[in-house]
């Protein structure tokens, strides 16, 4: 190949390239997904990593999303992951004021929170154990 056509062909790749690097750079962002569909949850003991897509799968176990996201209201629209409203109480703030939001004072006066940690753990493996689905071994779900 002569130098002159090398030079037209390098110049000619290079275009494209450009050409396609500005498209992609362009191109509007994929949509997320309206639901998450995994989380990785940080503990003591390894992180454990949660698939909403097998929960809430018909073919795996099928359960709504309100089997573990509640709120008072009972409103579909208005799940809400448990952090939002459980704030662990402080000296300052005995009752969290987020408690407050949604339960009367005397309802929750004297209660004590359990940790995320201990609720979430709760919550998972009872429900595992309860329907005998999934694993309930403990490194089936935590890894180091």
């Amino acid at each position: 190949m002569k130098p002159r056509k090398t030079l037209q062909l390098a110049y000619t790749v290079a275009a494209a390239l450009l050409f396609v690097g500005i498209l992609s750079y362009a191109a509007p962002p994929a949509k997320p997904p309206e639901k998450p569909l995994r989380i990785m949850y940080r503990s003591l003991t390894g992180k454990v990593m949660f698939d909403h897509k097998a929960h809430f799968s018909p073919e795996r176990y099928g359960i709504s999303c309100q089997d573990c996201h509640h709120h008072p209201g009972g409103e579909d629209t208005d799940l809400r992951a448990c952090g939002d409203c459980h704030q662990p109480p402080t000296d300052a703030e005995p009752v969290p004021a987020a408690c407050l939001d949604c339960h009367y004072p005397e309802d929750v006066e004297g209660m004590e929170m359990s940790k995320s940690v201990e609720a979430a753990h709760a919550q998972c493996i009872d429900c595992h154990r309860e329907y005998d689905a999934g694993p309930v071994e403990c490194l089936a779900c935590h890894v180091p």
